[in-house]
């Protein structure tokens, strides 16, 4: 199918920013090299008081590719990193990309059943995974084709005396004890680290066609699928964000890493982007609001990616003001819609800009952003990155919407993955003639900024109206007293569906049904107003802060499972 598109937002376009990019045809790898070549003593990273320079971390990541090697890794084998941030996250990624190995970023929430269908799509040989999460590793061990784990801690890193104090403060806050059997198949990070060479490795990659990382989703819209994402893939994204991000110094940022690097947001615009900058990591290993504003006054930090559910979370701390956070210049959200009112808010806070983008994991992620210094459209994702092409598709006619109508986004660009690890006909339903179905619904104005209204799947039908949850959250997040929102359809027996919302309310703040309710019905058309709300301390959330949707619409069948056996019951 012939597709093209308008490309209205070349004209939006800043004169620093080009519309294509000559791409480096390198490894990944090949970046964290360069930097410690150009700049050996410069902070690669700070973790916790643990400082790492590029000199030590190319050496560290190097010793861990030969002993890699020594286990057996060979090109095109698969490497399972479960890891939270930490400096061993870096090490083991780069690391198993220097022995010719792609990469497969695995959640360290996952149970065992999530785990188990990861290591067994993916095939991986080796497992790098926090002692925290051996147990899970080793109950699901037996059913993989995991021929050695490879365990480390977070207080491996740590500096003196928190990696004495970290194992009893961890073992009082998850009541976890570690045991883990180390032997033949079964090792310790750091004894493989202190026996490493730093032999190089010569390995011949075609960056284009071999994969540097499996990448599964995130299962928040049903079985995880393995996305296959090149050397290219992933350099030309980091790249572009470079590109985009024009203001920002090479050698000069600090840039603050709580996204987590098992998620591809996290590792591009977090990970790859310091590294292929050279810029310094300050790395955080759970999300902690006192933990984020310390860091950045602490360390100075210039640039901060995140998700809404963090900015929100820091806005709302009673603390925040008593912070230095002037150092920020640019955060990049994404992960979720961004509420304008948040946006406001922590620019006023930080004096930096925050500004909104869009992606997705089959895209490496990124795809839209707005400018960081120029025009900002409320509620738009952006502009598409240099050598990306985006049309909106009508469903009914196949071709390209006019301006203002919703329908499909479609991506094409150098960053979209070469398909689905083992799952042809997926990747047939998902990218066709170049294009990157979303499944995400939206439509472009005539300046050629992008908006979402949501997700195909997330689309309620109420009555024959269809309703976006997205319009309404914007809503909601605009009252005072609400710190989230998120709205599902509920099964309805006139309706088909009906409109329910989950409210979580600021702290100290009080809100009661029909005080929302006249509230949403000052603000909504009548159809889209919520029939039905639920007020919650907090909702379902994946690692990256996205709401788990998916979790909720679950529960509301279960409880209408239940009530239908119950009439049934009663009626017999």
């Amino acid at each position: 199918m012939e597709l093209s598109s308008q490309k209205a937002w070349e004209k939006k376009y800043p004169a620093e920013i080009p519309f294509s990019i000559e791409y480096e045809e390198r490894t990944l790898q090949s970046y964290l090299k360069e930097a410690r070549e150009k700049h050996p003593t410069k902070i690669a990273l700070h973790f916790l008081g643990k400082e790492l320079t590029y000199e030590q971390l190319y050496s560290s990541a190097l010793k861990f590719a030969n002993q890699l090697k020594a286990l057996g890794v060979v090109k095109g084998d698969r490497v399972a990193i479960m890891l939270a941030n930490s400096p061993q996250s870096v090490i083991s990624y780069y690391g198993a990309l220097m022995a010719g190995a792609i990469v497969v970023q695995t959640n360290p929430l996952y149970v065992e059943r999530e785990l188990e269908h990861q290591m067994v799509d993916s095939g991986a040989k080796i497992m790098i995974c926090l002692d925290l999460v051996y147990q899970r590793v080793k109950k699901v061990r037996s059913k993989t084709n995991l021929e050695h784990v490879i365990v480390t801690g977070i207080k491996d890193y740590l500096p003196f005396p928190k990696n004495l104090i970290y194992p009893f403060i961890q073992k009082k806050n998850t009541g976890i004890t570690i045991d883990v059997d180390y032997g033949d198949t079964v090792h310790s990070f750091v004894k493989l680290l202190n026996s490493g060479t730093t032999k190089e490795i010569h390995i011949d990659i075609d960056v284009k066609e071999d994969l540097a990382l499996l990448q599964y989703t995130g299962g928040t819209t049903g079985v995880a699928k393995g996305v296959m994402l090149s050397h290219f893939n992933l350099v030309a994204n980091t790249t572009q964000a470079i590109k985009w991000m024009y203001k920002m110094t090479p050698g000069e940022e600090v840039i603050l890493c709580a996204l987590p690097f098992f998620h591809v947001y996290g590792m591009t615009v977090g990970m790859n982007y310091s590294i292929m900058h050279t810029s310094k990591m300050v790395i955080i290993p759970k999300f902690d609001t006192k933990q984020i504003l310390k860091g950045i006054q602490s360390q100075k930090v210039t640039m901060f990616p995140g998700a809404p559910t963090m900015y929100i979370g820091l806005i709302n701390d009673p603390d925040i003001e008593k912070y230095d956070l002037s150092s920020i210049e640019v955060c990049i959200s994404g992960s979720a819609p961004l509420p304008v009112e948040v946006q406001q808010k922590f620019e006023q806070l930080t004096g930096g800009k925050l500004s909104e983008g869009f992606g997705l994991t089959e895209a490496a992620p990124v795809t839209h952003f707005n400018q960081m210094w120029g025009e900002r459209p409320s509620g738009s994702i952006g502009l598409p990155w240099p050598d990306t092409d985006a049309i909106i598709l009508n469903a009914e006619t196949g071709e390209a919407a006019p301006i203002g109508q919703i329908g499909e986004l479609l991506i094409k660009g150098p960053q979209v993955m070469k398909g689905y690890w083992n799952r042809p006909e997926d990747t047939y339903a998902t990218v066709r003639d170049g294009w990157l179905y979303t499944g995400d619904m939206g439509y472009m104005d005539e300046n050629g900024f992008f908006y979402i209204v949501d997700r195909k799947k997330d689309m309620i039908i109420a009555g024959g109206f269809n309703i976006y949850p997205r319009e309404i959250e914007e809503v909601l997040y605009e009252h005072e007293s609400i710190q989230e929102a998120v709205i599902v359809g509920v099964p309805d027996p006139y309706r088909g569906e009906t409109v329910k919302a989950y409210i979580v309310l600021k702290d100290n703040h009080q809100l009661t049904e029909k005080e929302l309710n006249t509230y949403c019905r000052k603000h909504l058309s009548s159809y889209k107003v919520p029939r039905v709300y639920e007020f919650r301390k907090d909702l379902p959330k994946t690692m990256v802060g996205k709401v788990l949707r998916r979790a909720l619409v679950e529960e509301e069948q279960k409880k209408l499972e239940e009530a239908t056996k119950n009439d049934q019951l009663k009626s017999s």
